[in-house]
């Protein structure tokens, strides 16, 4: 029997291209895990199995890759302090049964309900929440201390010019860059970082050598906790919605419109499915990546099938063992550097929300609304229901769609 070539070069090919995509994820995907505490190989092996069940969901026509999501650092890192991992897990899981319950609303009324429910005026403000309820934490590694600014753990000299060297790199390769370059300014911002670092002799790699070639990620299994799914829960609402834009970017690049064809119901529901099997194995939820969208457009490389071969090749590293070694010896001063421009950006997301949606935000209606979920998330409000504490980006968002539905629109709105 005759083998055609060619085949073995297109697939090879499409492999190549597909590693490529990854590389463009790596930096974001294994950022959250080394930001929250979750294992970075639990992380890869999660992304690429979720962009696989995406995949099927979808019915393998979408070209997007599904890697962890920034939106939950602030709510993870909070509820593995305060619930530990396997709490945590529970409330993301929840999470990603909140996407499937909002796939089934959008099959059954339309994408129009959802916006109403959640208006830029409640979402945008939660996401500014979620920057800025983070932006100490941030500050506090960039000058070499642990998130909470309790122990030193690199010299403030040192550590400053660490952080500030990585943030100055991801500005202007993110300004500058051409090509793939300007798609992945936080993996150049963490080389060089991480080079300073060197230089400095910060870096160990006693447990590079020491960890094998083969290692099973250290997966972990959620576990029900009512407080954890409380807090976390509401943070989903923020994502949710902006899973729509990017779909529509998307759909902008390739020329197909996916809200109809697979339709936004079942992309929301190969999010929140991939977000629920992440938690159930212990690795950060997953969303659609805007860096990929970004390689895609310009490679003008459309084919789904290209994620297939990023998916493989993230389940492949996943075992690697020396890989999550290698990314556990980056100092705290380069993931502040990278965080200051990160929980900053997340900040100024939800701020143009604000301002593409043209309200009037000294309006009565839109000003309650807007300060109340800042000042509620930011001063740290919380309420005890029962036995369970509602608080932080929780409470922001709850209160947020609450004020939405109760409070009158103004005479104006409504003519």
């Amino acid at each position: 029997m005759s083998v055609d070539p060619t085949a073995y070069n297109f697939r090879f090919k499409d492999a190549l291209l597909g590693a490529q995509m990854l590389f463009v994820a790596f930096g974001a995907l294994v950022l959250v895990p080394l930001l929250t505490g979750l294992d970075p190989n639990v992380a890869l092996f999660t992304s690429g199995v979720g962009t696989l069940l995406f995949q099927v969901v979808t019915k393998g026509q979408v070209p997007v890759y599904l890697a962890s999501s920034f939106a939950f650092i602030a709510p993870i890192i909070y509820g593995v302090q305060t619930w530990g991992i396997p709490a945590t897990m529970g409330g993301l899981m929840a999470a990603g049964l909140f996407y499937v319950a909002l796939s089934a609303l959008v099959r059954l009324r339309g994408s129009g309900m959802i916006t109403r429910i959640f208006p830029p005026v409640v979402t945008g403000p939660v996401i500014m929440v979620i920057g800025l309820i983070l932006a100490p934490v941030a500050v506090n590694l960039a000058n070499g201390r642990s998130g909470d600014g309790a122990f030193v753990l690199v010299p403030e000299g040192p550590a400053l010019t660490i952080s500030l060297l990585a943030l100055l790199t991801t500005i202007l390769v993110s300004l500058l860059g051409k090509g793939i370059f300007r798609l992945v300014p936080i993996l150049s911002g963490v080389v060089v970082g991480y080079s300073v670092s060197l230089c400095y002799g910060l870096v160990d790699f006693s447990a590079v050598a020491a960890a094998p070639w083969f290692r099973v990620p250290a997966f972990s299994a959620p576990e029900w906790n009512s407080a954890a799914i409380l807090y976390i829960l509401p943070v989903a609402i923020a994502p949710a919605i902006e899973h729509f834009g990017d779909v529509l970017a998307v759909s902008s690049i390739t020329g197909k419109n996916y809200l109809k064809k697979p339709g936004i119901h079942r992309t929301l529901l190969g999010d929140g499915l991939a977000t629920s099997l992440a938690s159930c194995l212990g690795g950060p939820p997953n969303t659609t990546y805007s860096e990929v969208t970004g390689a895609v457009a310009l490679t003008r490389v459309f084919n789904p099938a290209i994620m297939t071969w990023a998916a493989i090749a993230a389940i492949f590293l996943a075992f690697v063992g020396k890989v999550g070694a290698l990314l556990s010896t980056i100092p705290t001063p380069v993931m502040g550097g990278i965080m200051l421009l990160l929980f900053g950006a997340i900040m100024v997301v939800g701020l143009n929300s604000l301002v593409k949606a043209g309200e009037d935000l000294l309006e009565a209606r839109n000003l309650a609304i807007v300060g109340l979920i800042l000042v509620f998330g930011i001063g740290g409000m919380n309420f005890n229901l029962g036995p369970v504490a509602l608080g932080g980006i929780g409470l922001s968002g709850v209160l947020g769609v609450v004020l939405n539905l109760v409070l009158p629109r103004s005479r104006s709105h409504k003519e």
